[in-house]
């Protein structure tokens, strides 16, 4: 387990890819899980949201994941579609608890203010990580996985905003 750890760490810091997920329908099990857990992990600790933000946080993650499979099964890469998947799980479970983390540890120490930006640049570390990851899978170049990783991540957006309308108004 120790070893997945260090390998997701080095697929966060943009070391290795997807190839250095051993390819294992038990691992991704697992990586789904942890990624699971760190959604409902964040749910509980964070004040503004509940349990419809968690389920709609899963549905778009789910629709992200499907919109990334697109890509790897068009561009012919198929058989790598099992490590990216895990990749991708496991690598944002790993920036969610970093999240909590962040703001368990960071907070009485540098404010509200500060750890906000802290925590809220650790998940948008998110697409980069996971445009190096699809770029890495299709065999592309790291500027195909980064334009293919934000347009996951406003069609999420988007899908979130249309079946949560309350979530884009200020009260």
């Amino acid at each position: 387990m120790l070893t997945l750890f260090e390998t997701l760490f080095a697929i966060i810091r943009l070391k290795k890819g997807p190839d250095a997920i051993p390819y294992s329908w038990l691992l991704c099990l697992i990586t789904m899980t942890m990624w699971l857990f760190a959604g409902l992990a964040m749910t509980a600790i964070t004040e503004e949201l509940n349990d419809a933000d968690f389920l709609l946080g899963t549905f778009t993650g789910a629709a992200g994941l499907a919109c990334y499979a697109s890509i790897i099964v068009l561009s012919g890469r198929t058989p790598r579609l099992l490590q990216t998947v895990t990749a991708i799980l496991g690598c944002g479970a790993v920036l969610s608890l970093l999240f909590i983390a962040g703001n368990a540890l960071l907070a009485p120490i540098l404010g509200e203010n500060v750890t906000s930006l802290v925590v809220t640049l650790i998940l948008l570390w998110s697409i980069p990580v996971e445009g190096h990851i699809i770029a890495r899978a299709i065999d592309q170049h790291w500027y195909v996985g980064i334009v293919a990783a934000m347009a996951v991540f406003v069609f999420q957006l988007f899908l979130y905003s249309l079946l949560n309308p309350a979530a884009g108004t200020v009260t």
